[in-house]
């Protein structure tokens, strides 16, 4: 590929997956690689997965593709910010030079990838609801101001992980009595597992270093705390048996997974469940009022960003109906957000991100985010 158009890199590191986009600085998408999540808060590799996303790219270009054909990257990564930034850079940096590309690539928070993915102008807000939760004030393709974002523990309000954390809670309180009965008490456990039997290796208590459950609260085997026998089947479980086995099933994983529960509270609530409507109402109402603290004001874009606002679900409309009036665009695709980024980078500007509009750039950046919503 020696004498081809340049090329540039754009990846968008999420909570639950990573996503890699190549493309021409022409807006042209060439290729596509994804692996899990890439945010140090809530994924166990995110370091390896940025390196298997890219490399898989990569890989499609062929015999042909010389890394010297890469003109720059972008890499939009969740828990870019300050604190994390350190720790962002060396990642992207230690995937980038795996790839043997030239040069290092631009690191930015996942926010400028998602603002970029659904406009080509350089100010407005934008609200990123997936995994985690986040919105900010984008001025001049800077973050001026930022809500929420802290991680599952600390924050992300009305994320996918809010949400899961939220059913299971609800399903532990109807268990033990201090809450209303509800849909999800049954559902929790089998999505956690995947429908596996609830013998230890099952629920993870038997693979070394698994650290299922605290100290002390864990059995010889997942077998020995159900009172059931391996391969019973979790649907065979009540009471504190199935609640003992569904704290053990959360410990047991990634903090990003329990974000996989939020379309069983999606399905409950369709379903009339009560409980899980009260989440999903609660979830839009937290969405909309982190992004109400960093509004950008009158006639800029909203940008929405994130699985639970760009897809058909309950908290999207939600969310849609509380922004009634205002100017929303929703973004698509955010690898593709992170290439026209970089392409902006790769132009040559002296403003970089910042640089003044020209017409090829533009109707990259346009290219590019009808090619990513496709």
């Amino acid at each position: 590929m020696g004498n081809a158009e340049p090329l540039v890199v754009g990846v968008d590191g999420g909570g639950t997956s990573t996503r890699c986009l190549v493309a021409t600085l022409s807006g042209e998408i060439v290729a596509r690689g994804r692996a899990g999540g890439a945010n140090p808060r809530s994924a166990r590799d995110p370091g390896g997965n940025l390196t298997r996303a890219l490399g898989e790219a990569l890989f499609q270009l062929g015999p042909g593709f010389q890394p010297s054909d890469v003109a720059g990257g972008v890499f939009g990564l969740a828990g870019a910010s300050a604190a994390g930034r350190e720790r962002a850079l060396a990642m992207a940096a230690s995937a980038w030079h795996a790839a043997a590309l030239p040069g290092l690539p631009v690191v930015v928070p996942d926010i400028l990838v998602a603002f970029a993915a659904a406009t080509p102008g350089p100010s407005g807000s934008v609200m990123i609801a997936g995994t985690g939760a986040v919105a900010a004030r984008v001025a001049d393709r800077l973050i001026v101001r930022r809500c929420d974002g802290y991680g599952w523990l600390l924050g992300d309000e009305g994320s996918g992980v809010w949400i899961g954390r939220e059913a299971v809670r609800s399903a532990l309180a109807a268990l033990d009595g201090r809450g209303p009965q509800t849909a999800l008490t049954g559902r929790v456990l089998p999505a956690l597992t995947g429908n596996r039997p609830d013998s230890g290796a099952a629920l993870g208590w038997d693979r070394p270093g698994s650290g299922a459950a605290p100290a002390g609260d864990r059995p010889e085997s997942g077998a020995a705390l159900l009172g059931n026998p391996p391969g019973s089947g979790a649907a065979s479980l009540t009471g504190e048996a199935l609640a003992q086995a569904i704290v053990a099933a959360v410990y047991d994983g990634e903090p990003a997974r329990l974000g996989t529960l939020s379309p069983l509270v999606e399905s409950a609530a369709r379903e009339g469940d009560r409980v899980a409507i009260t989440i999903l109402d609660d979830a839009a109402r937290l969405l909309v009022r982190t992004l109400d603290t960093v509004s950008a004001g009158a006639g800029l874009p909203v940008v929405l960003a994130g699985s639970l606002l760009t897809r058909p679900t309950l908290v999207a409309e939600r969310v849609r109906e509380a922004l009634t009036g205002r100017t929303v665009v929703v973004a698509e695709d955010g690898a593709a957000g992170a290439a026209a980024l970089a392409v902006r980078v790769a132009a040559g500007s002296a403003g970089g991100l910042r640089a003044a509009r020209d017409t090829e750039t533009e109707a990259a950046h346009r290219r590019l985010l009808a090619a990513g919503a496709a």
